[in-house]
């Protein structure tokens, strides 16, 4: 895919984006046996493998019953789980310990849904982690390795919700809550922020803003899909002579601890060097 970066993207990302962490149902890796070719493939490269249950058919208990959803189209099922062995899963298998952290943490369950989940309120659900056993994504009919858009919301949503296991399993990193408590939004506003007024506050998108959590589901996120993450939300700008950036440069100070804090607590807890993971994603974009 050609390597394209649209600021534009982040804004809709981050308007758009919910996700929750509900508790799961017990049970969630029984899977009927079936001759079917695509149960076969989702059988031999996930459930055999890393035991994963991948569910594609529509079941209402994977949905609230007062959301809208359109299922995924059965053909575009296993070019997505193509592409999240592409992004996902092999990129930390590649690094040291990484093969062993994945198999500790990946989720017993991962549902596709064709479309967005749709709230009453208007709002978009891009995906949930669900209480780390179960991983929901959404939007698989418009799969596209092509399309930069779905590619970095797509990257975006896996990588934020793989994030909630990592701190459901490890916590968060120590004081990573006092790095900047006054910067979080109240119940239900995050989104009527903007992107920079966000990263004023020290928070690489407004939806990072609604809890101590999604700031570090996020700061997770970008670091591995975002291209221009170092130049975006870690390095100064130079010639500061105006408040707007020089507030623009506070926000990137604090990004910066909770940058280093959640590297720092990935490698203490799990050994895995979150940038040798990022470097592969990159290189593969």
């Amino acid at each position: 895919m050609k390597k394209r970066y649209s600021i534009f993207l982040l804004s809709i990302f981050t308007l758009l984006m919910a996700c929750g962490e509900d508790p799961v149902e017990a049970d969630v890796k029984q899977v009927e046996v079936s001759d079917d070719p695509l149960d076969q493939y989702i059988r031999e490269n996930f459930l055999d493998n890393y035991g994963v249950a991948v569910r594609y058919r529509y079941v209402d208990r994977y949905v609230n019953p007062v959301n809208r959803v359109t299922p995924p189209r059965k053909e575009l099922v296993q070019p997505t789980l193509e592409f999240l062995n592409k992004f996902w899963i092999d990129p930390f298998l590649q690094v040291a310990n990484g093969e062993e952290f994945f198999r500790s943490t990946v989720p017993a369950e991962v549902v596709l849904i064709g479309s967005f989940i749709f709230n009453t309120d208007g709002t978009v659900v891009l995906g949930t982690a669900d209480a780390g056993a179960r991983i929901t994504l959404t939007d698989i009919n418009s799969v596209d390795e092509e399309d930069q858009d779905w590619v970095f919301r797509q990257l975006g949503t896996i990588y934020h919700e793989y994030a909630h296991i990592m701190h459901q399993r490890f916590n968060l990193p120590p004081n990573f809550q006092q790095i900047s408590p006054q910067g979080y939004t109240s119940a239900g506003s995050w989104f009527t922020l903007t992107d920079d007024e966000a990263l004023r506050r020290g928070f690489v998108s407004p939806y990072s803003t609604s809890s101590f959590n999604e700031d570090f589901a996020e700061i997770v996120a970008f670091v591995l899909y975002d291209p221009d993450f170092y130049a975006n939300y870690i390095d100064q700008e130079a010639n500061c002579t105006d408040a707007a950036c020089i507030e623009r440069n506070e926000g990137r100070d604090l990004i910066r601890r909770k940058y280093n804090a959640v590297i720092d607590h990935y490698q203490q807890n799990t050994g895995v060097d979150l940038l040798k993971v990022r470097e592969i994603i990159q290189a593969r974009l």
